[in-house]
């Protein structure tokens, strides 16, 4: 199993386990406030799930039907975890509501948040793992799976003072009212999500750093050519597509072509992990001086 699929996995067992703590929180203070956050804990689980098929369906090879790979199945998975996040804002929301129109006092607040605060530390861990390592194996799921943990770590900071500060004052109508600001932050942390996922699935190009990078590749390692125009790439989920037309001069062999085009797929790929390279070779002729410029 590789190292995205334990860490989705991984993902399940956490969430089961929070959840209880969140549960066991609400049950000991009655807390309408640490009850929103039990529900937000719910919509983890059901994301950590989508995101371990996705990341299953990601890792599948290329077929006849999916010439590609594919890759931006986790990215389907990210935008359902955006959307997840903003139902659970609306759930908090209506509970919210309802603590508004009947605030009451708290049973056993301390305890109940002292449970709270232990739920919070290892969705705090995990998130964090999650986003480092995501990020590091090039994961839109992971990624947006710890995003997705990182507002539930929110939530429950924001719990926690509300149920604090009702506490301390006797104003009870706090913890309502924390929460429905809790789910404002909420509902803004999940349309970032879905509009991050959404750049994958519409073939963004990727970052200028590294688009950088690729064009001094090929300006240094197609030694013998004599330009490089028309560079397009994309990116899906941890794979990158480059590709570009790379001009060299009407007496070149095919053979020596093809040798500069091995250098240069090789070169991007030690750069750049993951990278898919199509080069498509053109005469001299055809140069639009415009492109990246071959260093001799």
């Amino acid at each position: 199993m590789s190292e995205t699929l334990k860490l989705a996995a991984g993902s399940l067992l956490v969430g089961i386990a929070v959840l209880g703590l969140k549960v066991l929180a609400w049950w000991m203070t009655g807390s309408v406030a640490l009850l929103s956050d039990a529900l937000e804990s719910t919509v983890n689980l059901a994301t950590a799930f989508a995101a371990l098929v996705a990341i299953r369906v990601a890792a599948r090879p290329a077929d006849s039907t999916h010439n590609f790979g594919h890759h931006k199945a986790e990215y389907f998975s990210a935008v359902l975890e955006g959307v997840m996040i903003i139902v659970a804002a609306l759930f908090i929301m209506r509970e919210a509501y309802e603590g508004f129109l009947a605030p009451r006092a708290l049973d056993a607040p301390v305890e109940g948040l002292l449970v709270n605060l232990v739920a919070t530390a290892v969705n705090a861990g995990w998130a964090w793992m999650l986003v480092r390592r995501g990020t590091a194996l090039k994961s839109p799921a992971l990624v947006a799976d710890g995003k997705h943990l990182w507002t539930d770590v929110l939530t429950s900071a924001g719990v926690a003072i509300g149920v604090l500060l009702a506490l301390v004052t006797g104003w009870w109508i706090l913890d309502p009212l924390m929460a429905a600001m809790v789910a404002v932050n909420i509902l803004w942390s999940g349309s970032r999500v879905v509009k991050a996922s959404l750049s994958g699935l519409m073939d963004e190009s990727v970052p200028e750093e590294t688009l950088q990078k690729i064009r001094d590749i090929i300006a240094s390692e197609a030694d013998g050519a004599v330009e490089a125009h028309d560079l397009k790439t994309r990116h899906a989920g941890r794979a990158t597509f480059v590709e570009f037309h790379l001009v060299v001069p009407a007496e070149m062999t095919v053979f020596d072509a093809h040798e500069i085009c091995d250098r240069v797929e090789a070169a991007v790929a030690r750069a750049v992990p993951n990278t898919r390279v199509t080069i498509h070779v053109e005469p001299e002729h055809k140069s639009k001086h415009t492109g990246i410029i071959v260093l001799d």
